[in-house]
């Protein structure tokens, strides 16, 4: 079992910065490729970035390259999601995840999720 619990969610004006964290618990964290998925009310769940197990590689989605840093510190068991120029249409509830399958990109790959964290941008 893994335990994901995030934090860093709020509410903020549109171009300001948030760090979102993930503090994991249980097995071993840094076995581990995590994701942050996000859902916006009405819509379904939606992928946003991944890192793998050292940190070296990352992938993210389109809508939010170049405004979204995944990070990891496996010493601290923490993932970390930097959201840089928020947009209202960033507006959701941010969850991350842990998976074992290798560049998982879809919530079917992942096995544990935390409980979310609000994002509330207004314009």
């Amino acid at each position: 079992q893994v335990q994901l619990v995030e934090s860093g969610g709020g509410l903020v004006q549109a171009g300001d910065s948030l760090r979102l964290s993930c503090a994991a618990s249980g097995r071993t964290f840094s076995n581990y490729y995590m994701g942050w998925f996000r859902q916006a009310p009405g819509k379904e769940r939606e992928f946003v970035a991944t890192i793998s197990r050292s940190g070296g590689i990352t992938s993210y989605a389109d809508s939010v390259k170049g405004r979204f840093t995944i990070s990891r510190d496996n010493a601290k068991n923490t993932v970390y999601l930097q959201i840089n120029r928020l947009k209202p249409e960033d507006t959701a509830v941010y969850y991350c995840a842990a998976s074992l399958t290798v560049a998982p990109m879809s919530p079917d790959d992942y096995r544990y999720w935390g409980q979310g964290t609000q994002v509330t941008v207004s314009s």
